[in-house]
């Protein structure tokens, strides 16, 4: 398949030509639009099971995953292999929860792989005790086969990688990877500083694995955090003031 020319284009027109196409095609699924969102599709089931031939998602004990709607899948399937799942609330706006396999009566692993299922299993760690994850997920809107990658714009699973790198959770080592249809694979994506790299790229069609360098894995950028962020993150606040104790 032919991937998209985005040599010349913005991260912003990258998204918007993905969500087009996607729509176009008919590929696209609830919730909609698709418009501003990591977007749902046709296969994320599919693409969710390929992290089965992961070896390093088979070794890992806790897993990291977006609360995204495509990704829905791959919590449950998380949980369905006896793995701890640690997950951030939507727009980081209450920290992480922590679902363990253990508490979800009756293996209702689908109900508690959703956000509502998700606060209801879950609790919420501070930082003081959030798990180290060894495998990490994330939502894409469009990536490269080299292993780069756009969100929905807001930098949210950039800023979920920095506190916990802060925190010394992550490093170099730990897998990196997200699941997207094929439409959302384009050509190029212009990189900034805090951009996070990924290891494996899942579609319905194939497992990627890329050749890509690291990066964003060392922290937070710390003069791009504004005080509005913090007012809206709490979280950042307080990594913040444990770093000048």
């Amino acid at each position: 398949m032919k991937h998209l020319d985005s040599t010349f284009q913005s991260k912003e027109d990258i998204r918007r030509l993905v969500w087009r196409l996607m729509e176009e095609n008919g590929v696209a699924r609830p919730p909609m639009p698709i418009y501003g969102r990591i977007p749902n599709f046709e296969g994320s089931e599919r693409a969710a099971e390929r992290i089965l031939d992961i070896e390093e998602f088979a070794r890992a004990e806790t897993v990291k995953v977006n609360p995204d709607s495509p990704q829905r899948p791959l919590r449950e399937l998380v949980l369905k292999s006896g793995k701890n799942l640690l997950t951030p609330t939507p727009r980081l706006r209450d920290g992480f929860l922590l679902v363990k396999p253990g508490t979800v009566p009756g293996k209702n692993y689908r109900f508690a792989s959703t956000i509502r299922g998700s606060f209801k299993y879950g609790v919420k760690v501070g930082l003081d005790d959030i798990p180290k994850p060894d495998f990490i997920i994330v939502g894409s809107v469009a990536v490269t086969l080299g292993g780069s990658r756009v969100g929905k714009g807001s930098g949210y699973s950039e800023l979920e990688c920095g506190v916990l790198a802060e925190l010394g959770l992550i490093d170099e080592k730990v897998p990196i990877a997200t699941t997207v249809h094929e439409l959302q694979i384009v050509e190029h994506i212009p990189r900034e500083v805090y951009d996070i790299n990924l290891d494996y790229i899942l579609t319905p069609e194939r497992k990627v694995r890329t050749d890509s360098t690291p990066t964003s894995r060392k922290g937070i950028v710390w003069n791009m955090v504004t005080r509005e962020m913090m007012l809206k993150m709490p979280i950042l606040e307080n990594l913040y003031r444990m770093r000048r104790i």
